[in-house]
């Protein structure tokens, strides 16, 4: 094995270090960590468990009946809570470690299968009548207090998931879902207050330290939210396109400036990615209700996207060469 070339691959930014050391530790014959490799099966492991009881549930429903499944359920995430609560460490604002190997997978299994208790009642029982935006609210709420409670990333990701879904059902008209019609803008509407809520939230937990590590998490749900809501508005816009591009311009230099701030290559690849989209479909409309529809604005349009996705990968990789520079200063 030619260990040289993978130090120059190492040095063009295009393998990371870690996996230079790993290529290293082979070639020398020496152990090297396994932790990743291990936490992706133990994770996959807590999504077969969960799917798998939502399948024998689904497919016994006539024959256990439903006092048994739910009984069955709510004992497993009840015993995942309690087992948690036991060997918790001392609740922190800052950071605290998991108690043991096992703690972030038995709390996900809990959190899985209370939302699939919550669901599960809420179909069999109806318990919660036509107010399906308690039915995720409530959810929502365990799910945040468990993310914040004992410092779990996932839990906190199925915590949003849900935040969505709430405010999707509850501020949005329920119409929109029975009639399966997503042409409506309310729902984008929702898409844009709620990744303004999730930036707010990431910038209020760095400012006041609360829990600064779960900032990543609320700016990545955050950034792609908000950008996905208004580039769809963008693209069904026809009076205000002006208007709603100006706005995405606006939502991509804020993300721009933070991503400058804390020297990360993956927000600016983000906001110019999602500016790139914008602009091009800018470019591409002007020119076609200018001149219409033609094969010289086809040859046009090529030769536009020829070009600019040139600059563009040179402009990314110039950036994140510089980025890596300051990380090492």
């Amino acid at each position: 094995m030619d260990i040289q070339t993978f130090q120059r691959l190492c040095q063009e930014g295009l393998i990371s270090e870690g996996s230079l050391k790993k290529v290293e530790a082979v070639e020398k014959h020496e152990l090297f960590s396994v932790h990743w490799e291990l936490k992706t099966i133990l994770y996959l492991g807590v999504t077969l468990v969960s799917g798998g009881l939502g399948i024998l549930v689904y497919k016994n429903i006539d024959s256990i009946g439903h006092q048994v499944i739910l009984a069955t359920i709510s004992l497993v995430s009840l015993g995942c809570f309690y087992y948690c609560r036991r060997v918790a460490l001392p609740f922190s604002w800052e950071k605290v470690p998991a108690s043991n190997p096992f703690f972030d997978y038995v709390l996900l299994l809990g959190c899985l299968t209370m939302i699939t208790f919550v669901a599960y009642l809420q179909y069999a029982y109806g318990v919660f009548g036509n107010r399906f935006g308690l039915a995720t609210f409530i959810p929502m709420v365990v799910l945040f207090f468990c993310a914040y409670s004992f410092d779990h990333l996932g839990v906190l990701n199925l915590a949003i998931t849900n935040l969505a879904a709430w405010m999707g059902i509850a501020i949005t008209p329920l119409r929109i879902f029975k009639d399966n019609s997503f042409e409506d803008r309310s729902l984008l509407y929702v898409g844009l207050l709620l990744g303004v809520i999730l930036l707010l939230a990431a910038l209020i937990t760095e400012r006041k330290n609360i829990k600064k590590h779960f900032a990543f998490t609320y700016n990545n749900f955050g950034t792609h939210i908000l950008f996905i809501s208004g580039l769809a508005i963008l693209f069904i816009s026809q009076r205000s396109f002006i208007l709603w591009f100006l706005l995405i311009l606006v939502i991509a230099f804020f993300i721009y400036r933070r991503a400058i701030k804390k020297n990360s290559f993956y927000f600016f690849l983000l906001a110019t990615l999602y500016t790139y989209f914008a602009v091009s479909y800018a470019i591409v409309t002007a020119l076609e209700n200018r001149s219409g529809y033609n094969m010289n604005i086809i040859y046009i349009d090529l030769l536009y996207f020829i070009l600019s996705s040139i600059f563009l990968v040179r402009l990314l990789i110039s950036v994140n060469r510089k980025m890596k520079a300051n990380d090492s200063v």
